[in-house]
């Protein structure tokens, strides 16, 4: 049973607590032992408050800060087309990107000579020139050689030296010159000493640094006769280092530094209707008489004739083009020969599918058809036979072969990524052309990346121009025609002008006979803006999608920087 008190206080709580705080305030010596008996959770909580609220003050400050009182950086306006002339010029096959100027958008590099500086034009000055990517304005502009054979920009030079980069120019008839990047001033200028009788192959390749300067070497490989030679110099001096070395092969253009998989350096090169090559070490003792810092590997060696340092011929035909696939040491080796083409694994140098027959004249493109999956585009014949072919590097199987008529000689073709992880593809063909009413590319089963063989057929019905069209795998049944062109285009890329935005393509136009100067222009266009002008050219039957909807759907791709 309860007794009285308690009974009372749970009937009236309320009078209860009242009872108690009256007691308290009676006895304030017993209520100051219970404050200081007390457990300190509300001062902490109180201290938690504050500093919550302390946090959040200076967070909102930092946001008002960089928002409002901090200014925002200018960002360069991007003009959408323009377009430098020279009159009385002639152009070289050329071209080169980066950011020159330190503004994020790709600067133009470009090389041609003209008759302002003499009236003797076989005498006058080839000149290297910079342009904004921006506007087009001159960056820098500087005679460098009364005639180009080859040039290498974006050279590495030694940490500490006022060019990051330079500008490798090999001149006719005896100069070598390095260039900066940045500033279009002459690092150095040296007599070659090539022969007068050499003809200097392409390209210029970097080896690893052998003198120690910090910088990569620089190898010039030259043909006098029948006997392939190598000039190997320092890339932050351009001093020669020790003498000629023979390869002892005749090849051609065309040469690739290829790393194998255990570090060592190998030159392959075409030569004939073989594959050859020649070890960096073995070159080197030539040049030095010692091994320097360069590896050989025992399983090329043995690949390797000791007499005609010949390759087994993986070829049908004369080698045309050797091409890394993208990767890292010991990447795959395209072999692309006149008529036939082959992925060769990077260490054994043996097929990784069967050879395609084709008729390859042109320099093949990468890019990815299906998502995150490398493919190739190999340009199958010339004029009105010739056939885009798409093919998956990992299995070689033929994703699709787009018939598109070209004019002889047209530009290459080029790609960029987008940000679906495919590729935007551009390709040059006929002004002109007209569509069949069949198709075996179903656009679903492309979608889907399930590799099916799909043919179109384009056929000519106008003049005959060159035209740019865009392809892009998610609509396999339509081309986009972007610009026509009408004079003798020299050079073209594709270009992301800033990085994931600003997709653009760059021209150089001139006359095609390098001997009689006349107009050359070099012209930039961004794609977007090309896009809601185009003609939409449809491969078969049509879609259910209008024109309309079609250049949307090219409008909203984004593209994306390599990685």
């Amino acid at each position: 049973m309860l007794d009285h008190k308690d009974l009372e206080a749970e009937i009236h709580p309320l009078k209860n607590e009242e009872r108690k705080s009256q007691e308290n305030l009676g006895n304030p010596s017993k209520n100051e032992d219970n404050v200081k008996s007390a457990p300190p959770q509300s001062r902490l909580s109180r201290c938690r408050a504050a500093a919550f609220f302390l946090s959040l003050f200076l967070c909102l400050f930092v946001v008002f800060v960089v928002s409002f009182v901090i200014p925002c950086p200018d960002r360069p306006a991007s003009q959408r087309m323009w377009r430098i002339d020279y009159s009385a010029a002639v152009i070289y096959d050329f071209l080169a990107v980066d950011d020159i100027n330190g503004d994020r958008i790709q600067d133009v590099l470009f090389l041609y000579k003209n008759t302002n500086s003499s009236n003797n034009f076989s005498r006058s000055c080839v000149d290297e020139a910079a342009v904004s990517g921006a506007n087009g304005s001159t960056l820098w502009e500087r005679p460098v050689a009364q005639d180009v054979a080859l040039v290498e920009c974006a050279v590495p030079q030694p940490r500490g030296s006022e060019a990051p980069s330079a500008c490798i120019l090999v001149g006719r008839p005896s100069s070598f010159i390095a260039v900066n990047l940045f500033t279009g001033e002459t690092l150095w200028n040296h007599s070659s000493s090539f022969s007068g009788n050499a003809s200097i192959l392409s390209p210029l390749l970097q080896v690893p640094d052998v003198d120690g300067d910090g910088a990569p070497d620089l190898l010039v490989l030259t043909q006098e006769r029948e006997e392939v030679s190598g000039h190997l110099y320092s890339g932050s001096t351009g001093h020669q280092i020790g003498l000629r070395g023979s390869l002892g092969v005749d090849g051609e253009s065309g040469f690739l530094l290829h790393v194998t998989r255990t570090g060592a350096h190998y030159i392959l090169f075409p030569c004939a209707s073989s594959l050859c090559g020649c070890s960096v070490k073995g070159l080197y003792e030539k040049v030095t008489g010692s091994g320097g810092p360069f590896k050989s590997d025992p399983h090329w060696e043995s690949m390797l004739n000791a007499t005609t340092r010949r390759m087994l011929s993986h070829s049908s035909g004369a080698v045309r083009y050797l091409m890394h696939v993208p990767g890292n040491a010991g990447a795959d080796v395209l072999l692309v020969g006149s008529e036939a083409f082959v992925l060769l694994d990077g260490q054994e140098l043996t097929p990784r599918w069967t050879p395609k027959a084709a008729h390859v004249l042109r320099k093949p493109i990468f890019g990815r058809y299906k998502p995150d999956t490398l493919a190739v585009a190999v340009e199958n014949g010339t004029g009105t036979d010739r056939q885009i072919l798409f093919l998956d590097l990992g299995t070689g199987a033929v994703l699709c072969s787009l018939a598109l008529p070209s004019l002889p000689g047209g530009p290459l073709s080029a790609s960029l990524p987008t940000a679906d992880h495919r590729s935007a593809f551009f390709f040059w063909g006929l002004h002109e052309l007209g569509s069949t009413s069949e198709t075996q590319c179903p656009v679903g089963v492309l979608s889907e990346g399930r590799g099916a063989h799909c043919w179109f057929s384009l056929q000519e019905t106008g003049e005959a121009r060159h035209s740019l069209y865009m392809f892009h795998p998610t609509l396999p049944r339509v081309l986009l025609e972007l610009a026509n062109v009408s004079t003798h285009i020299v050079a073209f890329d594709a270009v992301l002008f800033e990085p994931s935005r600003h997709a653009a393509y760059i021209l150089l136009t001139g006359p095609a006979d390098s001997e009689a100067p006349g107009l050359v222009s070099v012209i930039k266009h961004k794609v977007r803006d090309l896009v809601p002008s185009s003609r939409v050219v449809r491969l078969g039957e049509g879609g259910p999608d209008s024109d309309q909807a079609i250049r949307d759907r090219f409008s909203r791709l984004r593209y994306q920087s390599e990685a």
